[in-house]
């Protein structure tokens, strides 16, 4: 059984900094792409950033590039999420997910999510 389970959401002052950890089991890690999504209140979910299964390649939504890091150790199996000067517009539910397409259009797994709240 496939889980992936995140963990390091919490609240957080506006400018502060937040690690999320997203812990997979029951796959091949290393054959997965690994993304984060986010969906706040009344929006679509949104692909934030992913890691390539190799770790060397990433994306960034505009909108967090050069504030968040996605980074994967593939030895251990998790993939975090690095979250830098933070704005209230970052508040939402965050997702961990896996794919074994690249383009995460459509995961194989999702995780159950966890809240980031940034307060202004």
């Amino acid at each position: 059984q496939v889980r992936l389970v995140e963990s390091g959401g919490g609240l957080v002052q506006a400018g502060g900094s937040l690690r999320l950890s997203c812990a997979a089991s029951g796959l091949t890690f290393s054959s997965y792409a690994m993304g984060w999504f986010r969906q706040a209140p009344g929006k679509e979910r949104e692909l934030v950033a992913r890691v390539s299964r190799s770790g060397e390649n990433t994306y960034y939504a505009d909108s967090v590039k050069g504030r968040f890091t996605i980074s994967r150790d593939n030895a251990k199996n998790p993939v975090y999420l690095q979250m830098n000067s933070l704005k209230p517009e970052d508040t939402a539910v965050y997702y961990c997910a896996a794919s074994f397409r690249l383009s995460m259009i459509n995961p194989d797994y999702w995780g159950q999510g966890t809240q980031v709240t940034v307060a202004s």
